[in-house]
């Protein structure tokens, strides 16, 4: 029986993300920003919970195009409060329509979304030897740096926790405990 990360439970949905996504390395620059507004979303919630709801978040965000989204106006949103299939905080889908807008700003300057986010770990996933789950931190100073200059940028719903949570799930760092059989097969 394989060792997984124990927040990893039992639910055959977060196993399946836990075994083929969390930790993995994303290059692709919707995949960051959808990535980067349900990490914002999840805030305040548990992950399994967005995971539950992320075919619909793709479905009423227009599958995280940032061109579509970030010209989303009042009547979207008010749409989007009447989803049952996401979380209907207003704060949150205004998050995600003016980090689409900011998203745009950053591909003007960097080029790419992803070059950008990964200068905040020298293009490189930071390689952690966690032994056990709970010394892993919930912030860093890769996340502090991230979180200001996203912040700077107009980002929003971006805060030290949420910008680690997102790096560990884009694979800029390896957080899997040296336990778990999927930290040597990401290394």
């Amino acid at each position: 029986m394989k060792r997984r990360c124990e927040w990893a439970g039992s639910d055959p949905l977060y196993i399946d993300y836990h075994d083929h996504e969390w930790g993995v390395p994303v290059h692709d620059d919707r995949r960051l920003l959808e990535m980067l507004i349900l990490e914002g979303a999840q805030a305040g919630l548990s992950w399994i919970t967005i995971l539950k709801k992320r075919e619909a978040y793709r479905q009423a965000f227009d599958d995280f195009d940032p061109q579509k989204l970030s010209n989303y106006g009042e009547s979207q949103i008010r749409q989007l409060l009447k989803n049952p299939g996401i979380i209907r905080n207003r704060l949150k889908i205004e998050a995600a329509v003016q980090n689409a807008r900011a998203f745009l700003r950053v591909v003007d300057e960097w080029g790419s979304f992803d070059r950008y986010l990964w200068q905040f770990v020298g293009h490189r996933p930071i390689q952690n030897r966690w032994k056990r789950q709970q010394d892993i931190p919930a912030r860093t100073r890769e996340s502090d740096a991230m979180t200001r200059d996203l912040k700077k940028r107009g980002f929003k719903f971006v805060g030290s926790t949420v910008c680690y949570a997102f790096m560990q799930a884009v694979g800029m760092v390896n957080d899997h405990p040296t336990y778990c059989f999927r930290h040597s097969q990401i290394r």
